[in-house]
């Protein structure tokens, strides 16, 4: 499948689906509208019925025929009743599944600072060269570079470049910046799939989500995004406030707790981390608890403390719940551009990570460091943040991301394209 195909269907996702969904949302408004607008006039139907057998004499065969009428009455409101409080319940459910293209235009915005920077500059660069030469290449991977995508990519993405436009006998610059976008995810996925799926267990088991990473990168937000994420799905999360060196880290994470509904198991501030996660296992067994999600502490200072210290928590979960942990996230500050590919070095090195959770993607104008950290880490990138709000954490997805970098170059291609 092209890349424009595959990136028009996330776009827009399945237009007959958002039919079918729009219209049965449509019905049930009306419906709850209609039940609205007659339940007044049934209740006030029935007061006058009341005030009239009150004030009229009647035979008791007459109050016989009555009471059925009376009951159907009753009966028929009382399934009002229930069709009401079976559409409350289901109404936040449809609320909590965003559309292929309200997921695509968080993507767009949260890497507004990327694209004005880079792509604002290739834009330049195509405008400036109408043949493709080694001058455009050049110039183009200097950009890449400053775009923080990092030096082996780039050089593979150059490589790629040079092959594909040497195939296809391209002369011209119209057009490149869809073989760029290509590329960029051939790179990224390199034939793998389902990168961003959580290592989730079986119903009824318990699913341990360990999270690492230094101190000031939105960990611990993070972390109350993703059990937030977790508990609109239907899922019971428990949170261990294993940060117990940094001062008003529990704190922070029991206010997390208290804003998404989740559970915080604590101890006092210099606990021992791995006492935490005992009693953390132990609460979220008992409470059946699906997810339990760890914090820990991030100090870097001393990289031997912070392996023997990490080993040990590792240990004791791993004791109390065989296979686990099942997932291990390493939080990076995407601001922090090189900085975070040395930190996911170091991390990598001290425990076996899993996945990496790219904070603050949208406060960046290198947002290229997605690409250099899956490239040269071998690591996959499976949530990114792209704003402040409870829902800005999305699971990573190479093609939207790309059409984030490269939005109005893309949409007029798109277009052209169609025509």
């Amino acid at each position: 499948m092209s890349f424009f195909k595959r990136l028009k269907d996330k776009l827009i996702g399945n237009p007959t689906e958002e039919e079918k969904v729009a219209e049965i949302i449509e019905e049930e408004a009306a419906e709850q509208k209609q039940d609205e607008a007659t339940e007044p006039a049934q209740i006030e139907a029935i007061v006058d019925e009341n005030e009239k057998a009150e004030e009229v004499s009647v035979t008791e065969a007459t109050s016989e025929t009555e009471i059925p009428v009376a009951s159907e009455d009753q009966g028929q409101q009382d399934q009002q009743e229930e069709v009401q409080e079976v559409a409350i319940v289901e109404e936040p459910v449809k609320e909590k599944k965003p559309s292929a293209w309200s997921i695509t235009q968080k993507f767009k915005a949260g890497l507004e600072k990327t694209r004005n920077s880079f792509t604002s500059k290739v834009n330049d660069l195509v405008a400036r060269y109408r043949k493709v030469d080694e001058d455009f290449f050049e110039e183009l991977e200097d950009l890449l570079l400053q775009a923080d995508v990092g030096f082996e990519t780039v050089m593979e993405l150059m490589d790629k470049l040079r092959f594909e436009v040497q195939r296809k006998n391209i002369k011209d610059t119209s057009g490149i910046q869809t073989i760029i976008s290509e590329k960029l995810v051939e790179i990224y996925e390199q034939g793998e799939e389902d990168l961003i799926e959580l290592n989730m267990q079986p119903k009824g088991e318990l699913t341990v989500i360990l999270f690492v990473g230094v101190n000031g990168v939105g960990k611990t937000t993070t972390i109350g995004k993703l059990a937030h994420r977790l508990k609109s799905q239907g899922k019971t999360v428990v949170l261990a406030a294993g940060d117990t060196f940094r001062a008003g880290a529990i704190d922070q994470l029991q206010v997390w707790g208290d804003r998404v509904g989740c559970e915080v198991i604590k101890q006092s501030e210099g606990s021992d981390p791995a006492a935490v996660m005992y009693d953390a296992i132990r609460a979220a067994k008992n409470r059946n608890a699906d997810v339990l999600i760890c914090d820990t502490a991030g100090r870097l200072q001393n990289k031997v403390n912070l392996m023997n210290e990490l080993e040990k928590v590792h240990r004791v979960i791993s004791r109390e719940v065989p296979n686990a942990p099942h997932e291990v996230l390493l939080a990076l500050d995407a601001t922090t551009g090189q900085n975070a590919l040395v930190q996911a070095q170091t991390f990598k090195e001290a425990t076996n990570v899993t996945g990496i959770v790219l904070t603050k993607l949208d406060g960046t104008a290198k947002g290229g460091i997605v690409l250099a950290i899956r490239n040269k880490l071998h690591i996959p990138v499976k949530f990114v943040g792209l704003g402040e709000k409870m829902d800005d954490l999305q699971p990573f997805d190479a093609e939207r991301y790309v059409y984030g970098l490269f939005a109005e170059g893309l949409d007029k291609e798109l277009q052209n394209s169609e025509d």
